[in-house]
């Protein structure tokens, strides 16, 4: 089951998962790399310095467009949850709020990462 892509789907907190705020687009890159397993694949200066980043056909976009990180983030649907709490705190990302939410008569199993500058991301799965 390992070759399953882990990341299905991203949606944002606030406006555009393209366009998550940040304040140093190298440090950000380098820090989602490790930590996401994010790949670069597009940076651009226009209208503001973004940087693009993919995984499994997921891309996020990381902005310096003067947002306001901690009140956003993004949530990350993924395919199995206990392989991406485990693969991220193999990476060294602390986990928190491990839980399961009620959601329009469905459960879902989630946990949070809040990442250098403010990010807050929410993983989950939907449980049986």
């Amino acid at each position: 089951m390992a070759d399953r892509p882990l990341f299905e789907a991203a949606y944002p907190f606030q406006d555009d998962v393209l366009a998550l705020p940040v304040t140093d687009l190298d440090q950000a890159a380098e820090w989602y790399g490790r930590a996401f397993d994010l790949t670069e694949a597009e940076r651009r200066d226009n209208p503001v310095p973004t940087v693009f980043m993919e995984r499994e056909g997921v891309r996020l976009g990381f902005a310096v467009n003067g947002g306001d990180a901690e009140a956003d983030g993004a949530a990350i649907l993924v395919s199995d949850i206990h392989r991406a709490k485990q693969e991220l705190e193999a990476n060294g990302v602390a986990i928190t709020n491990w839980r399961v939410d009620e959601r329009d008569g469905q459960k879902l199993q989630v946990f949070f990462v809040v990442a250098p500058g403010g990010l807050c991301w929410y993983f989950h799965q939907l449980i049986g």
